[in-house]
Order: structure tokens, then C-alpha cells, then sequence
């Protein structure tokens, strides 16, 4: 553990000036919503982080949204991809370029009766819709970037701000690898601002993700008139789905789940059309090639029935983040400096993703829990610890500070 350094503790003091003002402004954000592809709520919220990182001196760029497969469950075709914000605060030979990454949207339906901050009687926590996945951390960040400037310390930094991160980032993921990459070659660091775990911890180590999609044709057909020169999909889909069972292994950490399922019109029509969507976790990119095989020879599934057809789509997305050195690193760094702050951080490991999936997989070293404390992540009961305002932005920034000083080689 290394003692903050006065430059370190006036940004510190700093901070906590702002308690106040970090509560007024996580209610504010809570308030706007952003979930359900809530395209106002969602332009609304990027503005307002935007512009006080425009204040700070970064530029800003809306890199326009790719579009998602079709055959994702739930896809609506004609909705346009959603924009990732870009704010580059760049200074030559200052130092160690830092990308931090935000997701503006939730999974709460803005039409809810959830959709406000609301404050317990101690005042020590407070619950609302998206208030620690992820409006806190953008809270926190935005408070961290400007008291460091206030402080003097004069960063290099990107902020990444996307809006589909609960689906899948489908949207925005060429624009997080692209910049994640370019911050790589530079030798910077990736900061995503997931909530911490349960017990306050920094996740070292995620889980894979992929989607898929099993589809399989047959020909429909009377049940009563002519039920033999039907061909059910519906029967062929049973067999594809319990081979695709077994692709599970959860010992060696692989995980398959299957559903939704959707076949068949009416029970007096064979079914012509039969589908099943999953997702699949996996913990390394040996693992991802091998799941990606299997897969594909779901569609030579034996025992189908005659004249049935099967399409399997997969999208392997978000690559496992492995626990690297240089990833090891940085989580000491972060530990030492909580440490310093009078703070505890323990590490873990978890088959959940994010956006630090694909930053890392673009080859930026990145830790991605250095959000605020909290629970009930995706729930009416979503909740936060509101100290952890003031001392999670205090460890923001003060890691970001440290992140200058070359210590991961």
C-alpha cells in the first residue's frame, strides 16, 4: 500500500466537497430513462454527460450505430442502430491514455411506476432504476475527470459513452473496439464503470458470451386430413435442442442455456416453422472455437425427420476476459489504492459480461467494476450504497491519477 501523496489527498478533498452535489446529480440521471430504447431519455442523458466532458477540453464525435443481426430474439427490423458518444481529452506527452466507458441505458421499462431515486430512512441507501447499473458510475466518473481538472492534473483521457449495452452492444461494438484498440497502441488503460460486486470487489476475470439461434422447416399440413404429409418442425426442433443441451459443461466452465422457444400456429396445423433462441458462457477462446463448431453441426442433428430442415445462427460477440498479467496488475494498483483510501477490494470472478469483454479483446488491459456499490442489479429493488458516491469517485480518480506513473510497465 502506498500513502496518498498531497496531490493525490487535495483531489480526494475535492471529491467529498462534492457529496452533495454527486447525490443531486445520480437522482437527476436516475430520473431520465433510458431503459426499453428510450431514444429521448437516452439523447438526453448523452448530452448532459457530453457537454461537461466538452467542458473538460475533449472533442466530440457520434460514431453512428451498427445494425444487429435479425435473427437476435426480441430484434425489430427498421429501428435504427443507436449512436456510441466518443469525448477524446487528449494530451500530447502527458501521459498514459485512459478510455473510460459508459453505458447509458438500463433494462427498466420507462413506462414503470420505478423511475425515480428514492432514498431510505437513514439516508445510506437509495433505490432506483439504474442507479448502480450504471448511472452511479457515470456519476462518479464524470465527478472524478472534473475534480481532477480542478485539482490541476491534467489527464489524457476518452470518455465512451454507449446506449445499448443491456442488449447485447451490438450497436456499438465496432466503435468500443475501435477505439479500445487505439487506446491499446498507445499503451493506455480501459476503466468500464460496472457496479462492484456484492461484497464491494473488482472483477479480474469474466465469462465469454455468445447468442444463437436454432431454426429449423418442415411442412405444414391438416392434422386431420392429411397429418402424414405434414413434416413438423416443431419435432425436429425437440431433437436439435436436447443435442444442444450438451453442450453444457459447467465444470469447465461452460454454460448453455436454451429459451425462448416459438413453433406452430394452431394445434390442429403441423408446424412449419420452429425456433429456439440461447446464450452460451464460456472462459476461454479455445472453448469459443469449439462451442462455434458444435454449433454449426447442430444442423446435421441425426434422426430429424424427413424433409426437415435446421439453421443454426450464432454470434459469439463478447470474448472471455482472462485474468493477465498486466490485468493482475492494474487490479493490484486499484487494490493498493483503495487501501490507501481506508478502503477494502477484493477480487473476483464472474461469468457475467460487458463492454470490458470487448475492450480487452481489442487488446486494452481493462478492469470494469469500478462502479459504485450496490445490488438488485435488474430489478424493481435495484439499489445503491450512497457512500460509495464519494468513495468510489475518490478511488476513480485517484487510480487514475496512479495509472500515470508507469507502474504496469
Amino acid at each position: 500500500m502506498t500513502a496518498l501523496s498531497p496531490e493525490e489527498a487535495k483531489v480526494c478533498r475535492l471529491i467529498e466537497r462534492r457529496a452533495a452535489a454527486l447525490l443531486d446529480d445520480l437522482r437527476l440521471h436516475v430520473g431520465l430513462p433510458t431503459g426499453g430504447r428510450n431514444v429521448a431519455g437516452l439523447d438526453e442523458s448523452r448530452e448532459r454527460l457530453a457537454s461537461r466532458a466538452k467542458a473538460l477540453g475533449a472533442s466530440f464525435d457520434l460514431i453512428p450505430g451498427t445494425p444487429r443481426p435479425g435473427w437476435l430474439f426480441g430484434e425489430s427490423p427498421g429501428l435504427s442502430p443507436l449512436p456510441t458518444a466518443v469525448c477524446r481529452r487528449l494530451v500530447p506527452g502527458a501521459g498514459r491514455e485512459l478510455l473510460i466507458a459508459g453505458h447509458l441505458d438500463t433494462v427498466h421499462d420507462p413506462t414503470s411506476s420505478f423511475r425515480e431515486l428514492t432514498l431510505d430512512a437513514s439516508g445510506r441507501t437509495a433505490t432506483g432504476p439504474g442507479c448502480v447499473d450504471m448511472k452511479g458510475g457515470l456519476v462518479i466518473a464524470l465527478a472524478a475527470l472534473e475534480a481532477l481538472e480542478e485539482a490541476g492534473e491534467r489527464l489524457p483521457w476518452t470518455l465512451l459513452l454507449n446506449a445499448d449495452e443491456e442488449t447485447g452492444s451490438y450497436h456499438s461494438h465496432d466503435a468500443i473496439f475501435t477505439e479500445a484498440a487505439r487506446v491499446s497502441a498507445s499503451g493506455g488503460l480501459g476503466i468500464a464503470l460496472e457496479p462492484a460486486t456484492a461484497d464491494g470487489g473488482l472483477v479480474v476475470e469474466r465469462a465469454g458470451s455468445a447468442q444463437f439461434m436454432i431454426q429449423c422447416r418442415g411442412r405444414a399440413a391438416h392434422v386431420g386430413r392429411d397429418f402424414a404429409a405434414g413434416v413438423s418442425a416443431v419435432n425436429a426442433l425437440a431433437r436439435v435442442v436436447i443435442q444442444a443441451e450438451r453442450l453444457a459443461d459447467p465444470a469447465a466452465g461452460v454454460i448453455a442455456n436454451i429459451g425462448p422457444l416459438q413453433g406452430g400456429t394452431a394445434t390442429n396445423v403441423v408446424p412449419d416453422l420452429a425456433r429456439a433462441w440461447g446464450n452460451i458462457r464460456f472462459s476461454s477462446p479455445e472453448q469459443a472455437r469449439s462451442l462455434a463448431a458444435r454449433l454449426a453441426s447442430l444442423a446435421q442433428t441425426p434422426g430429424l425427420p424427413a424433409g426437415a430442415t435446421v439453421e443454426v445462427n450464432s454470434s459469439f460477440g463478447r470474448p472471455a476476459k482472462p485474468k493477465t498479467p498486466d490485468v493482475e496488475r492494474f487490479a493490484r494498483l486499484c487494490r493498493g489504492t483503495a487501501e490507501a483510501l481506508g478502503q477494502q477490494l477484493p477480487f473476483a470472478t464472474t461469468a457475467g459480461v460487458c463492454d470490458g469483454n470487448i475492450m480487452q479483446a481489442a487488446g486494452l488491459t481493462t478492469l470494469d467494476t469500478l462502479g459504485v456499490r450496490g445490488g438488485g442489479l435488474h430489478t424493481p429493488q435495484e439499489w445503491i450504497e450512497l457512500p460509495s458516491l464519494v468513495e468510489r469517485c475518490q478511488l476513480l480518480a485517484v487510480v487514475m491519477l496512479r495509472c500515470q506513473e508507469g507502474v504496469l510497465g
